[in-house]
């Protein structure tokens, strides 16, 4: 009778005492156990367990935790569709409105869709295309598409990669093939996989191509670097020799090909599929209600930029004005002109973030200390006044720094606005529901976009053409009809 353990700490406690019981014996002495080695030995003390497991409760557990249900994804598409409604509220005639609200309608559709959908990608030469068509002699298969991708990691860059991976994410499932220990490259797209909640099973093919106990190492690499979830495959082994000796004494010899290896991989995908077929269609139909509503969202986004974009520049120009034409330190700039109360309220009309006068003035007061307190106020009249050293005229003009200084800091608060406007779900109720880390990251970021020597220098150009005498009575005149 064959009992079989099934205990893997136990015999991988026995196997890794074993080991080292023969590395004590063996000290200092040249060993080879077998045909295997010393590192079959350890491989089959230590590792044994893992190679001889074929119940997919890794593809499993990752589709447990991914709490799905009909319920949540139609509430998912519900929530895109809110978006597209409100894309259509502020462009009636948006060129993308019917292609959004075409996949809608698709997205509820694949609530009920039974094919399940396979993705077979990775690198080249690793054997996709035949383990597809060793796949498809299955009968159990029936019900499941397997799709080749184009292959990862070509020379024209991450771009390539990144469309595949966009392709890969409409699948419900993902055969992620290597044909040896993973790469770095390899290993971060399947961190990718993974973090895009993309169920995926890692195929180490070709492994008849190894000798048995580098098969096994690299087996056993495997599974501890992705923590199991690993099967491995001959989708096409290596012909081999066969011999035959005849009662005569003649001998008959040809080559015979053996019939693929991949009872493991079938075994694994067949339970899974069976179990769960339903949760894996959710996932994917949850997956793609998040890219539309992402893509309805950048939409919408570019619509608001193009009515923001006026008002920023309207305000920043205000700002040089009111500074260059009354210069005053840089505090009071801070609070009177580069972060005005007024604009807050007028992006915020633009983004569904409706702000009373008082909370919109507690917000300006806010970016306000927050600019100060990340020393941009100084970094940017340091820079200002650098590139207006090269010009001898302008940069001993009263006021000229004050108020470049004032407007590059009035439109630096409104992009970083906008930034953080985009990024939000709800409209905010007051000023202090500001995320205030959020935002300090976004005035950085912006702040640092807006860095670039070459950038500097044109808005410092443009700027100076706004406050030369004859343009500085216009922007007056427009400051006094604004506040009055």
């Amino acid at each position: 009778m064959v009992v079989k353990l099934q205990r893997p700490i136990l015999v991988g406690g026995l196997g890794l005492s074993f080991s080292l019981w023969m590395l004590d014996s063996w000290h200092d002495s040249i060993v080879q156990v077998g045909e295997f080695g010393l590192l079959s030995a350890l491989a089959v003390g230590g590792g044994l367990w893992l190679f001889q497991q074929n119940r997919p409760k890794d593809s499993l557990k990752q589709l447990d935790d991914m709490l799905v249900d009909r319920a949540t994804v139609e509430s998912a598409i519900a929530k895109t569709e809110t978006v597209i409604n409100q894309l259509a509220q502020e462009s009636e005639n948006h060129p993308a409105l019917q292609t959004l609200r075409e996949q809608i309608t698709q997205l509820l559709l694949e609530l009920d869709r039974q094919e399940i959908k396979v993705a077979v990608t990775g690198g080249k030469s690793v054997g996709k295309s035949t383990l597809i068509q060793a796949l498809k002699q299955i009968e159990t298969q029936n019900l499941v598409s397997l799709e080749e991708t184009t292959p990862l990691f070509r020379e024209t860059g991450n771009n390539s990669d990144a469309a595949v991976l966009a392709e890969v994410a409409k699948s419900d499932f993902v055969l992620f093939l290597t044909n040896g220990d993973l790469t770095d490259s390899e290993f971060q797209t399947l961190q990718q996989l993974k973090a895009a909640n993309q169920p995926t099973i890692l195929v180490f093919n070709k492994q008849d191509q190894y000798l048995a106990d580098e098969s096994a190492s690299i087996l056993l690499s495997l599974k501890q670097r992705m923590q199991g979830n690993v099967v491995a495959t001959a989708a096409s082994p290596i012909a081999i020799k066969v011999r035959k000796h005849e009662a005569d004494g003649a001998v008959q010899e040809w080559m015979e090909q053996p019939t693929a290896d991949i009872q493991q991989l079938t075994q694994h995908l067949g339970e899974v599929f069976a179990q769960q077929r339903q949760r894996l269609v959710w996932v994917t139909t949850m997956r793609k209600a998040g890219l539309l509503k992402a893509e309805a969202k950048n939409w919408l986004n570019g619509t608001r930029r193009d009515r923001a974009t006026p008002i920023i520049e309207q305000y920043q120009w205000i700002a040089a004005a009111a500074a260059f034409a009354n210069p005053v330190p840089a505090l009071d700039i801070l609070a009177t002109a580069a972060i005005n109360a007024q604009m807050v309220m007028d992006l915020g009309n633009i983004y569904q973030q409706k702000f009373s006068l008082e909370q919109a003035q507690t917000v300006a007061g806010t970016m306000g200390s927050l600019m100060l307190k990340l020393g941009l106020v100084e970094l940017s009249t340091k820079a200002i006044s650098t590139v207006l050293k090269s010009n001898a005229v302008t940069f001993v003009a009263g006021g000229v720094v004050q108020g470049v200084s004032a407007a590059y800091l009035t439109r630096v608060a409104g992009l970083s606005l906008v930034e953080y406007f985009q990024e939000q779900e709800i409209a905010i109720d007051s000023g202090t529901g500001l995320n205030l880390e959020n935002l300090r990251q976004t005035l950085q970021k912006v702040f640092q976009q807006n860095q670039q020597i070459g950038f500097l220098q044109g808005f410092v150009k443009q700027s100076v053409k706004r406050l030369l005498p004859e343009v500085q009575q216009v922007e007056v005149v427009g400051i006094q009809k604004a506040v009055g």
